[in-house]
């Protein structure tokens, strides 16, 4: 199974999340940081990961990743994330799984990064949407919580059998 893992990240846990995702789901998956995806989903890929940083109750917005950057998260591409990648994709009928970072703390206040991109998903016809799932960090810039990492081994693995994949054990 080829999978497409697509990333935003800006404290570098969201990205270690994709990571440890992809060597889950095994061989054929490629990660990729959503400034640098490409502009469509190519034809081989059977699953699209999507994540990103659950910024003031959804995706980014180029406002709140300069807010991040603001209280030192790393420079980046403020204008781009996932939320301006999803919007410019085309149609597809690619397996899609959508996964965010959240602060641990609040994690009964409603909003979710994953939630709003499978909304995109569904809403634009991006694909056939499989799970959707949270994983939480300490504070705003991390670390992610004992076991998370643990947790996104899991989900890759889930996915991978959802979707009929080999993984790494």
């Amino acid at each position: 199974m080829r999978t497409l893992v697509v990333y935003e990240s800006m404290w570098g846990n969201t990205r270690e999340v994709a990571e440890t995702i992809a060597e889950a789901l095994g061989g054929g998956a490629t990660v990729v940081e959503a400034a640098r995806a490409p502009e469509s989903v190519p034809e081989d890929i059977d699953l699209l990961v999507v994540g990103g940083p659950t910024h003031a109750f959804s995706m980014s917005r180029a406002s709140t990743r300069r807010d991040a950057e603001a209280k030192g998260a790393r420079s980046g591409d403020a204008g781009s994330g996932i939320r301006e990648w999803l919007a410019a994709l085309p149609s597809s009928d690619v397996r899609v799984a959508t996964f965010d970072t959240r602060v641990g703390s609040v994690r009964r206040l409603p909003g979710s990064a994953a939630k709003a991109a499978a909304k995109e998903v569904r809403r634009h016809a991006l694909g056939h949407l499989v799970d959707t799932e949270s994983f939480y960090v300490a504070d705003m810039s991390g670390p992610l919580l004992d076991g998370e990492l643990e947790r996104a081994r899991t989900w890759g693995h889930e996915l991978a059998a959802k979707c009929g994949a080999r993984t790494h054990e």
